[in-house]
C-alpha cells in the first residue's frame, strides 16, 4: 500500500474537509471533481492513477475501508460480474469462482462502514446477488453523447438527477450520431465502438466527466457540514 505526501492546498482544499473514498478508481475524474469542491478526495486502484498521483492510494481499497470517510463512490471490476460477459460462465468456459469472488467484492463495498455509498456497474448478476440497483443512468444525461447503462448502488445519497435530456442533446451532436441515429461511441449495428485489446478494459471503464461532475455537484454539498481534525504531517 503507498500514498504519497499531499499539499491540499494546490487543489484548494481546506485542511479537515470532508473525506471522500473513489474506490477502484485509476483515471482520477471523479476523485478530481470532488476535490475541486473542496473535499479531501482520494482514489484507490492496484494500477497507477492516471491524474495527480499525490491524492492516489496505490493497494487494495479493502484495507482502507474504516479510514474514516464520509463517503465512497466505488467502481468495481465488473468483467465477471456484467451480463454481457456472463455467457462465458454459463457456458462453461469460465470458471464460475471468479464471479463469486468478483460478487464478493462487491459486496464488501457495498456493506463498508461509510454512511454515504454509491456502488456503481453496469447490469449484471448483482442484481439478484444482492439487491437491484437504486437507479440507472446513461452518459448523455449528463452532458456526453455516447451511451452506456449503468447501475448505481446507493446508500444514504440521492438517486443523480439528470443535467440534459435525450433530444437537446440529439440536436446538439446530431453530426456525431450520424445517419444511423447512434451515439457516438457505437457502431452502426449498435454496438461499441472500441476495438478488441488488452486496454480495453481500461478504457472502458473510466467515468464519463458529466457523470463525475453530476456526482460531485449534486453530493458534496451534502457533506458541507462535516469537518475533521486535519490529518497529521506524512
Amino acid at each position: 500500500m503507498s500514498k504519497q505526501k499531499s499539499d491540499d492546498s494546490a487543489f484548494g482544499v481546506a485542511a479537515g474537509s470532508p473525506r471522500v473514498l473513489v474506490a477502484c478508481e485509476y483515471s482520477a475524474r471523479v476523485r478530481d471533481a470532488f476535490r475541486a469542491l473542496g473535499c479531501d478526495a482520494w482514489s484507490c486502484d492496484l494500477e497507477p492513477c492516471e491524474g495527480d498521483p499525490q491524492w492516489h492510494i496505490r493497494g487494495d481499497v479493502l484495507d482502507v475501508l474504516g479510514a474514516g470517510w464520509d463517503m465512497m463512490i466505488a467502481h468495481p471490476p465488473c468483467t465477471y460480474l456484467a451480463a454481457s460477459g456472463m455467457h462465458w460462465t454459463v457456458r462453461g468456459l469460465r470458471d464460475p469462482a471468479l464471479t463469486d469472488r468478483a460478487a464478493d467484492f462487491f459486496a464488501k463495498l457495498y456493506h463498508a462502514p461509510i454512511a454515504r455509498k454509491c456502488i456503481e456497474n453496469p447490469i449484471g448478476c448483482m442484481s439478484k446477488r444482492l439487491c437491484a440497483p437504486t437507479q440507472r443512468v446513461q452518459p448523455w444525461q449528463f452532458g456526453d453523447p455516447e451511451s452506456k447503462l449503468t447501475c448505481l448502488w446507493l446508500v444514504g445519497l440521492p438517486p443523480l438527477v439528470a443535467t440534459h435530456a435525450d433530444g437537446d442533446l440529439f440536436a446538439e451532436t446530431l453530426p456525431e450520431r450520424g445517419v444511423h441515429g447512434r451515439w457516438r461511441n457505437q457502431t452502426a449495428s449498435g454496438q461499441n465502438n472500441l476495438r478488441p485489446g488488452p486496454d480495453r478494459w481500461k478504457e472502458r471503464s473510466r467515468t464519463y466527466l458529466g457523470i463525475a461532475r453530476a456526482m460531485a455537484t449534486q453530493w458534496a454539498p451534502l457533506l458541507a457540514n462535516i469537518r475533521h481534525e486535519p490529518r497529521p504531517t506524512e
